[in-house]
């Protein structure tokens, strides 16, 4: 007996079509039509067929195509730092929430920091023809996006300026929280403090380290070379770095981290101390509450929110110049940034 191959169905690419939804009820392309789109013109048994028939064939509407017609896609682009980052976790949340009110869907992706690969991800963006772009730029040249603007995508960047071009920004106020934050721990008799922030070509990173500095000037303190490192920000470098300030015969007494991830290896390197060192850090972390770690926390969900409600109002018509808005930060006092010298 011969042997037959059995060739199973194929599981994608098959879609049911408006033209299958009308064979199946026996009505015509122009009346699936017109329920798909809750249009008048169909009696209710005939509805009712066709509903029955897009519920057994499974077919969902083509928005896209009728988006596109419009002129619009309902869609915006969010490019962030990280991902993985918990500021950008409550930031593109409300991003999200406002683009739903909208009823436009949200696409994010991350740059990884890498300003190529922000380019990349910005243009893929556009090319799938995105209403509207937020932008947390690693590059600070975006002139590529020019065209892309003057064509009507309109575009917020968030966190840190765009590079060599004009366009609406949201910020939080980096330099002031920085220069509160250390204020704060002069005022609880240190002079000797050291900073650990980011890469220095990244804004946030040289707003935060100005802030540091004017805090110190403004209490007469001259800082030491040593008191400051910046560079990445993986767990080995800041260890290294908090170890040194920490060690030999003059140690800093506290210091200030320049952002979450620094501040997460900063208490681990703490720790392992019996002296106690003092600390503030700029953005919240999780569980430092429980911890008692003092923060300079930006609100990224107000962040966020404001970005969004930005954009939709630029694709609402808005064309006035472009905005600068910037968000303050707060102190929140939770015992490591109280820690006097020992």
């Amino acid at each position: 007996m011969a042997e037959t191959t059995r060739h199973p169905e194929p599981r994608y690419g098959n879609r049911p079509t408006m033209k299958d939804v009308a064979a199946r009820a026996g009505v015509g392309l122009k009346t699936v039509s017109r329920v798909v789109n809750s249009e008048p013109g169909v009696t209710p048994d005939t509805e009712r067929r066709v509903q029955e028939a897009i519920d057994a064939l499974g077919f969902r509407r083509n928005d896209s195509a009728r988006v596109l017609r419009k002129g619009r896609t309902a869609s915006i682009g969010l490019v962030l730092e990280d991902l993985a980052d918990p500021f950008y976790g409550p930031l593109s949340r409300a991003v999200e929430e406002v683009a739903r009110a909208h009823g436009a869907l949200l696409i994010n992706g991350s740059s990884a920091e890498d300003p190529e690969r922000e380019q990349e991800l910005v243009l893929a963006l556009c090319a799938r023809r995105v209403d509207g772009l937020i932008v947390i730029p690693a590059g600070d040249d975006h002139r590529y996006l020019e065209q892309e603007i003057k064509a009507g995508i309109a575009t917020v960047f968030v966190d840190r300026p765009a590079g060599r071009i004009d366009a609406d920004m949201v910020l939080s106020d980096s330099f002031g929280g920085a220069r509160q934050g250390v204020a704060h721990l002069i005022a609880h008799g240190h002079r000797r403090i050291g900073f650990i922030g980011d890469q220095p070509r990244i804004h946030t990173a040289t707003e935060r380290l100005r802030g540091y500095h004017t805090a110190m000037t403004d209490a007469g303190i001259t800082v030491q070379d040593s008191w400051v490192s910046l560079g990445s920000t993986e767990p080995d470098r800041v260890r290294r770095a908090a170890e040194t300030m920490l060690s030999g015969p003059e140690p800093v007494t506290a210091l200030f981290s320049g952002n979450n991830r620094v501040t997460v290896t900063v208490v681990r390197v703490l720790a392992d101390r019996e002296r106690p060192v003092a600390l503030v850090g700029f953005d919240d972390i999780e569980l430092a509450d429980l911890l008692g770690i003092t923060v300079v926390s930006q609100d990224a969900a107000t962040v966020g929110r404001t970005a969004a409600e930005h954009l939709f109002r630029r694709l609402d018509g808005a064309d006035h110049a472009p905005v600068r808005v910037e968000l303050p930060t707060r102190l929140i006092a939770r015992g490591s940034g109280e820690l006097r010298p020992s």
